[in-house]
């Protein structure tokens, strides 16, 4: 197993856990609920809490995601938006124009950002409703393109023993270090059992966490929709 990755994102700027979800997020729900964004700062609480499509599950209390958006707008990462009419300030991100990317690329990173290391063709399943890769070869080139960069946004992973694919990690916090749990998930004892990976029960697996992804979703736009009445 590969614990590090040279060649990092830049070690004068990488981002802490918080700001990384906080983009994440901001770009996820850009493309899934765009009547929502740019988000306030409930809703973006409230997606940066869920506990679908998240990996590791985080509980981040309003004023930390507050803190963690004022040093993503000293970055110059995040937008403050104080739209006419509006009693709160709204926020979206600029990774598309800070790092060029289209959204293609954009979504290959959020995914990254948001669930941690994965292998291209979960990327390419994942990723479908932030752009639809018609296969994995196409989310393979989206993921050269974040290796190549200068500095590069991406890493490839070792293969973990015992599988066929490798993994890719984002380097926005740093050099990549695979986590213990999927460590256990590819090398445990169900690595043996012969069961086909990506088989019905993987599928069904994918099916829920679209569906709970969604539930989250209607979750935040109500929450938003509800805050212009109080």
């Amino acid at each position: 197993m590969q614990d590090d990755i040279p060649g990092a994102f830049d070690p004068a700027s990488d981002l802490d856990s918080n700001e990384i979800r906080v983009l994440g997020v901001l770009a996820e729900k850009e493309a899934l609920t765009p009547d929502i964004y740019p988000m306030s700062l409930n809703a973006l609480m409230n997606g940066c809490n869920q506990t679908s499509s998240r990996a590791p599950v985080m509980q981040l209390p309003e004023d930390v995601v507050h803190d963690t958006l004022q040093r993503l707008m000293q970055r110059k990462l995040v937008n403050g938006i104080s739209q006419a009419g509006a009693r709160v300030v709204k926020y979206e991100h600029r990774m598309r124009i800070k790092w060029s990317l289209e959204q293609d690329k954009l979504a290959v990173l959020t995914v990254l950002m948001l669930r941690g290391p994965q292998t291209a063709g979960e990327i390419r399943t994942r990723s479908g409703r932030l752009h639809d890769f018609k296969s994995v070869a196409e989310a393979e080139s989206a993921l050269q393109f974040l290796i190549d960069k200068y500095p590069p946004l991406v890493a490839r992973l070792d293969r973990l023993p015992g599988t066929k694919e490798a993994r890719y990690g984002q380097l926005l916090g740093g050099p990549v270090a695979l986590a213990p749990e999927l460590a256990r998930v590819d090398t445990g004892a169900g690595a043996g059992t012969g069961a086909p990976a990506g088989g019905r029960v993987g599928q069904l697996e994918q099916e829920v966490a679209t569906l709970r992804a969604e539930v989250e979703d209607l979750k935040a736009q109500f929450a938003a929709f509800r805050q212009q009445f109080e």
